[in-house]
């Protein structure tokens, strides 16, 4: 077998924007290692980085009301914030980097500024509201956010949410005009772009079969090349599974300790897309609104200006729906063959636990379009059908794991999972996923690579210049980098809104 064998210093399984992160992330720190891709599909960006599988948002909490929670005596806990926030302008520094360092162009391409606004109605809700605005104005890093209950000024701000309103309880809204809207498809075929002239070879239309540990405490990878079903093997010394709901069952298969006890539940979305001109032109802003007593935090309901190729468009969801798949490329038998002896308990004890999520996904498969026609008219009262389609959005696999709390604890963040050594590591999760992709890879580095990072930081500075550094406590050095990255991602152009 060793003489099949094919040698290099990284694999990275799954062409989406956090392998192609990481690779672009390592090309800089350690440009004479060899870096080999793996993707099942035939081009970059196509499962959960997709421009059409998720929503695109620039996560960084402006306007993402689950980020802030209230507490016991009524204040509010923005920690949560903060931290993505802090995560999402590593992001920014990095892509601006690329960008000021010409190995990536045109960053219009994939990221336009987009105003981010919270919404909500009702007393209970308009004094959170008040609160979270309050709370967060005092953070730097929350600079220029607006707060109006005022119906005449949410007029101007959203007509077309405003336009037929019956305003029998009151409403309001925060508005911060440096929000984003990315396209992390687009940034991510660039990326790949990139590290193709960088001599990283991309393998398309090759499917992992299988990950063991060789005798010399490398990884041996089986691949499938799905054009012609021919065997390969590749080693390395690191492997990253970077492939979104796929990663799971790749991580099962390392056989690490740390891939045991760990479970994932597939959550499927669509979205209602209008691309009417006449529609889409009254409205700029990506609105989030306050998910419903008893709905997961992804299911927080929210309108979106989207940029797609050359087409600005409007989408309204998410509804979640059930498949047993990890991928929309997936298997039906995804999810039953996920579970092995050593998390039988943990996913049977999270079943347990979350009857009300099982019920609500239940309710959310069985809505017509008549039901989901009545959602969208909450945030659009004048909605017309023959304005909207349904679009099936990615897969998300929630995390499901043991934790202090107890057993069979859902996850709804992003998290790394990696072996004691360093020598693998595996992404599994969701929201905020891509918009905090830089942060999660340089915990990657950290993790799987100590015995460089002395060596790495000076380099790692450069690109992105708040490493290590709370920019929330640094509003100097803050101020100077959001400016740097505005000008250099050509994210000061405000677009008018037409009515």
């Amino acid at each position: 077998m060793s003489g099949m064998q094919k040698k290099t210093d990284v694999i990275l399984i799954g062409a989406g924007v956090m392998s192609a992160t990481l690779g672009s992330l390592l090309k800089e720190l350690a440009p004479e290692w060899e870096i080999k891709v793996f993707e099942k599909l035939a081009n970059a960006g196509e499962e959960s980085t997709n421009e059409w599988n998720n929503a695109g948002t620039g996560h960084a909490a402006l306007c993402e009301l689950n980020y802030t929670s209230e507490k016991a005596d009524g204040s509010i806990d923005i920690r949560k914030a903060v931290n993505i926030n802090e995560q999402f302008q590593l992001s920014r520094q990095f892509w601006s980097f690329l960008v000021s360092s010409n190995l990536i162009r045109n960053p219009q391409d994939f990221i336009k500024p987009i105003p981010h606004m919270s919404l909500v109605t009702g007393d209970e809700n308009v004094s959170f509201l008040k609160k979270r605005f309050k709370a967060l104005s005092d953070v730097p890093l929350f600079q220029g956010m607006e707060f109006s209950d005022d119906p005449e000024k949410l007029k101007e701000w959203i007509p077309l949410i405003m336009e037929g309103r019956t305003l029998n309880e009151p409403i309001a809204a925060t508005k911060v005009d440096s929000g984003t809207d990315v396209n992390f498809g687009a940034l991510t075929r660039m990326l790949f772009d990139h590290l193709k002239s960088k001599n990283v070879e991309i393998y398309y239309k090759h499917k992992i079969k299988d990950i063991k540990r060789t005798s010399d405490g490398s990884w041996e990878v089986k691949v499938q090349n799905l054009d012609n079903g021919k065997i390969e093997y590749h080693t390395a010394k690191f492997v990253f599974i970077g492939g979104g709901g796929g990663s799971l069952p790749l991580l099962q298969r390392t056989g690490i300790p740390e891939s045991k006890h760990i479970g994932g539940f597939p959550v499927s979305g669509l979205f209602m897309v209008c691309k009417n001109p006449a529609v889409v032109a009254q409205h700029h802003a990506k609105v989030y609104g306050k998910a419903k007593i008893g709905a997961p935090p992804m299911s927080v309901p929210h309108l979106d200006t989207r940029y797609i190729g050359n087409q600005k468009a409007l989408l309204f969801g998410p509804f979640a729906g059930f498949s047993p798949k990890f991928l929309k490329t997936g298997s039906n038998l995804d999810l039953i063959c996920s579970v092995k002896p050593n998390n039988l308990c943990t996913m049977l004890a999270a079943g347990a636990k979350e009857m009300a999520l099982t019920k609500y996904l239940i309710q959310q498969v069985m809505l017509s379009n008549e039901k989901r026609l009545e959602e969208l008219r909450e945030f659009i009262p004048n909605a017309k059908i023959e304005d909207w389609e349904i679009v099936v959005a990615g897969q998300r696999v929630q995390v499901i794991k043991d934790t202090e709390a107890g057993k069979g604890a859902l996850q709804f963040g992003t998290e790394v999972v990696s072996a004691a050594d360093g020598s693998v590591a595996a992404l599994l999760g969701a929201s905020p996923g891509a918009s905090t992709a830089v942060n999660v890879m340089l915990k990657v580095l950290e993790k799987c690579f100590p015995q460089h990072m002395k060596e790495w930081e000076p380099k790692i500075k450069e690109m992105i210049p708040s490493y290590g550094v709370s920019l929330a406590e640094n509003p100097e050095l803050f101020q100077e980098i959001h400016a740097s990255t505005t000008q250099t991602l050509g994210l000061g152009q405000k677009e008018p809104l037409h009515r």
